[in-house]
């Protein structure tokens, strides 16, 4: 049921993208032929005003058919309400339009998780004050002392002790953090919360992790609960969607870089299987998981969907912007050539991270 109810705000998401693209169209007077709910086969269909609306059987997302998107349409070139005799700035508004609209998808989820109540970093809130923090381990980093006990993100450190002193609860991560720091020859015993259940790790600092000096291997804060009213909930929630749309492109542009480079790590990334799998436990641990795992993935769909590969909204704006220097259209020739040659990358890119996800899955 989780995973079907995951798969419904996934679809609601790509549905959210194309209507960027649809009603940006209908604010210009492009005709817009049709808006499809899922892909064919068709299901049922009834017409409002010049527009279709389709519903389909293959339940993987949706699509608009915008009058004028292809050149060999009939009519277009002559026709003024077809998409390409409009100006290019205004091609690019509708090609841009999905991109924005799950942004704004993002930071409307946001703004409603904080009218709610997120969990927030006490030193990140730009406006309300930030409840009941506690010391929270945010990240561990891979082959660490405290990765190899077993500590995770979302673990609260309750107390830590080690055999000459001890640091009981309610100390505050840098509190925490100076304690490791000043008993660096010693194992430290550390209690955690996951969850509702208690549990004790034994991790004992090591170098090379941090300049200087031995550490865990944690990322540590003070997290608690912020939860604001409409007004304040909208600037905070456009703060945090800002925050995610930068780290987000640059997280994908290392990604990208370290595959030209041939160094990606495939293993930290989640294709189709593996975002199923997390989107699943995510709406079966609530509310505030599910609105941030579903921002996220709209922001990445935003950031993704801008990439100058043919057969994203990223290569039909680079089209767009090679035919204003050029001052004449691309031949259709060559952009269907460059658009199969996109898809087959995607594709490519698809079937790499899919097979890492199942391995996971299998190992």
């Amino acid at each position: 049921m989780s995973l079907f109810l995951f798969i419904v705000l996934l679809v609601v998401l790509i549905l959210v993208h194309e209507f960027g693209h649809f009603s940006v169209a209908k604010f210009f007077g492009i005709r817009v032929d049709e808006f499809g709910i899922f892909f064919p086969p068709r299901l049922f269909a009834f017409k409002r005003g010049e527009t279709e609306y389709s519903f389909n059987a293959l339940p993987f997302g949706g699509f608009v058919k915008i009058f004028g998107e292809s050149a060999k349409e009939d009519g277009v070139q002559t026709d003024p309400r077809s998409l390409v005799r409009k100006p290019r700035l205004v091609q690019a508004a509708v090609i841009v339009a999905g991109v924005v609209f799950n942004i704004l998808f993002a930071w409307l989820a946001l703004s409603a998780g904080y009218m709610h109540g997120l969990p927030t970093a006490a030193g990140s809130a730009v406006v309300g004050q930030v409840e009941d923090a506690r010391t929270t381990v945010l990240g561990v980093l891979p082959d660490s002392p405290a990765a190899k006990a077993g500590l995770q993100a979302q673990d609260v450190v309750v107390a830590a002790q080690t055999g000459t002193a001890q640091i009981q609860e309610g100390a505050t991560s840098d509190e925490l953090r100076a304690f490791i720091a000043a008993h660096q020859e010693e194992s430290v015993l550390l209690t955690v919360m996951r969850g509702e259940e208690e549990k004790t790790f034994l991790a004992k600092p090591a170098e090379g992790l941090v300049a200087g000096q031995k550490a865990l291997g944690v990322s540590l804060d003070d997290v608690g609960q912020l939860q604001l009213p409409v007004h304040l909930a909208l600037v905070q929630g456009a703060v945090l969607a800002y925050h995610m749309t930068v780290g987000t492109a640059v997280g994908l542009g290392g990604f990208f870089y370290s595959i030209v480079t041939g160094t990606a790590n495939w293993g930290g990334v989640a294709g189709p299987i593996g975002i199923a799998g997390i989107g699943a436990s995510a709406v079966q641990d609530g509310l505030v998981a599910t609105i941030i795992l579903m921002s996220l993935i709209s922001v990445n769909l935003a950031i993704i969907n801008l990439l100058p590969i043919p057969g994203l909204d990223g290569g039909r704006l680079l089209f767009i912007v090679i035919e204003a220097i050029i001052r004449r259209p691309i031949s259709e020739k060559l952009s269907l050539r460059l658009t199969i040659a996109g898809f087959a990358l995607l594709i490519g890119l698809m079937v790499v991270v899919s097979f890492h996800d199942i391995a996971r899955l299998v190992g």
